[in-house]
């Protein structure tokens, strides 16, 4: 299980020395770009996946054998991540409230450009890494189903750095998701959710499943909303295509009946998966690094199935 707190990864960790030198020198540094794509033969076709400047890094679209998986309509509809925290406030936490997103802010809207800072963009091949200090979801002032943003400004001090690779092993058609969210001192908080990796997809992945690992069979899965225990899949009705993720860090010590979640939004015509890891503290989360390990496999429905099967096995000694 790798929720703990890591050393950052040194080539980002001198990048980010290097760029405070620079702001106290009075430097200004060209923005990355954050325009670019990565690709990997997957089957009888490629996954092919691409970031935007628009999303400040975050992935904007994934296809595979001419299908686009990904729903990418205002900031919050992408393959990314995002983390929600309580400020140790008494009362109900909302996960909006004080919600760092990678994409972007939801007064972003639609339009061209984001809150978040995209800090660092490599992109080779078949892998992609990112650093990104996120904005916050609400802005100051904002509220979610009338209960008021926590935070003062829209763009936080959290970051997230991810590695993503196409191909896994022997398995071309899963892409190894890694996410690192780095949480500020100077905040105090005694809970901590991180949405490891969501992705949004088209509502034409109308299907929901989840793969009883025990079993290895495919079960029909309700609307929810929310999370169970089992890894999620989201399939055409055909099965041609569909996405599905696992992780072997899940789940989280207490929240056993938890960590994938679906969901169906009607009126948006958008359906998302979710992965999800949560720390729960009195004392106070502590600040620094909590890494995760994402897989998400892309194909047929029962190409996702076997991906996710051999996956689980691998990872469970089995």
């Amino acid at each position: 299980m790798s929720l703990v707190l890591c050393n950052s990864r040194r080539s980002i960790h001198c990048f980010l020395i290097l760029s405070a030198l620079l702001l106290i020198a009075g430097v200004t540094q060209a923005a990355p770009n954050g325009n670019a794509v990565i690709r990997r033969k997957a089957g009888d076709s490629e996954i092919v996946i691409t970031t935007t400047n628009r999303l400040a890094g975050a992935i904007h679209s994934l296809t595979w054998n001419g299908k686009e998986f990904i729903d990418s309509f205002d900031h919050g509809r992408q393959l990314q991540s995002a983390a929600s925290f309580d400020c140790g406030k008494s009362g109900e936490f909302w996960a909006e409230r004080f919600n760092p997103t990678e994409a972007g802010s939801r007064s972003d809207g639609a339009g061209p450009t984001s809150s978040s800072k995209l800090l660092h963009l490599q992109a080779r091949e078949n892998e992609l890494k990112t650093t990104t200090q996120m904005a916050f979801w609400l802005a100051p002032g904002q509220k979610s189903s009338g209960r008021p943003a926590l935070n003062q400004k829209t763009l936080s001090n959290h970051l997230l750095s991810k590695q993503v690779r196409i191909g896994y092993q022997n398995l071309d058609q899963v892409l190894d998701y890694r996410a690192t969210f780095t949480i500020p001192k100077g905040e105090h908080h005694t809970y901590a959710q991180f949405e490891a990796l969501t992705g949004y997809m088209p509502a034409e992945f109308e299907l929901f499943w989840k793969l009883n690992p025990e079993t290895g069979k495919l079960q029909p899965l309700d609307d929810g909303p929310g999370e169970q225990k089992d890894p999620v899949i989201l399939s055409t009705q055909d099965q041609r295509y569909a996405m599905g993720v696992f992780s072997p860090d899940q789940p989280s010590p207490g929240f056993e009946h938890a960590g994938y979640g679906r969901f169906r939004f009607t009126p948006q015509k958008v359906v998302k998966w979710n992965c999800v890891f949560r720390v729960r503290n009195p004392q106070g989360v502590p600040p620094g690094k909590y890494a995760f390990q994402v897989f998400v496999a892309v194909g047929t429905l029962e190409d996702v199935k076997q991906a996710i099967l051999t996956l689980e096995k691998k990872f469970s000694g089995k």
